[in-house]
């Protein structure tokens, strides 16, 4: 005996305004009886444990408390039987009730190395106090609502950056400080996290050939405890922009498209705050640069 939840998208995306359809697929080798099927809609930002060794943010593990987003239970069906073979239970459950928009705050989904904030639907199906209860649960993605974005798309905001060797923290190869390095460009700042990361970079010059050009995409993890700020960073993508010494003076297109479940849009909430970053790496000798998204 199993039961199954099969969501109406396949993609599993859905928005807070919108309804979370399904069924129930119930597969019996016979009938049964049972006390009601119930389907609990259940959304938190949690710290979670990394295995080895434990970071910043993971002593504090069990010193925050989960921030809950949303826990509702509805009932599906009353007491009744459920046939043998394969039945289907219909449902529809409106993820964000109406009138209450100030208690329920909806956080894109995001899967960190040290926060998650996660959707879960589960149905049971209670058989009492001699029967097992037959239980399942399938994670549902929240993506922003669609009456948050603006009428009309808001033009990127391109910043210009500039990367030389007067540039760099770490120390450089004295053909480098002679030679002079200088890569230049600009690159939106201000994205959604469906859309690409677009801009454009020029070699402008270099003491020694350049082996390859990346842009790494790392993810700034934060919890705030009293007045205290544990962050962590992790590196969480790169692409690669050029391969091999590339002609100077000659513009290079950059397009990035975002890791939907382990990007999110900067968020502050509670403990909990969290920002992308991108890191140019021009692979002569490590030369790069940091900015925000």
């Amino acid at each position: 005996m199993s039961i199954e939840i099969k969501l109406s998208r396949s993609n599993r995306i859905y928005r807070p305004n919108e309804s979370l359809e399904g069924k129930i697929i119930a597969n019996l080798s016979s009938s049964i009886s049972h006390q009601g099927i119930r389907l609990t809609i259940n959304g938190s930002v949690n710290l979670q444990v990394r295995g080895g060794t434990a970071g910043v943010i993971e002593s504090f593990y069990g010193v925050v408390k989960p921030i809950p987003i949303v826990n509702r239970t509805i009932t599906v069906q009353p007491s009744g039987r459920i046939a043998s073979g394969v039945t289907e239970i219909p449902f529809s459950v409106i993820l964000k009730e109406r009138g209450k928009d100030n208690m329920e705050k909806f956080y894109e989904t995001f899967h960190g190395s040290d926060i998650s904030i996660q959707y879960l639907v589960t149905a049971e199906v209670a058989r009492g106090y001699l029967h097992k209860s037959l239980s399942t649960a399938v994670e549902f993605i929240i993506e922003s609502e669609k009456d948050s974005l603006p009428q009309e798309p808001i033009s990127p905001e391109m910043v210009f950056f500039y990367i030389t060797q007067d540039t760099q923290r770490h120390p450089l190869l004295p053909e480098l400080k002679s030679g002079g390095f200088r890569i230049s460009g600009k690159v939106c700042s201000q994205c959604s996290v469906l859309d690409p990361l677009i801009g454009e970079l020029t070699v402008e010059a270099s003491g020694i050939p350049i082996q390859s050009i990346d842009i790494h995409l790392l993810r700034v993890e934060s919890i705030l405890i009293g007045d205290k700020i544990a962050t962590e960073t992790t590196s969480i993508q790169t692409t690669q922009v050029a391969d091999g010494d590339v002609c100077r003076g000659l513009t290079l297109p950059v397009y990035v498209i975002l890791p939907r479940l382990l990007t999110c849009p900067t968020i502050f909430a509670g403990w909990l705050w969290k920002v992308c970053l991108w890191n140019w790496c021009a692979k002569s000798k490590m030369i790069g640069a940091i900015y925000t998204l």
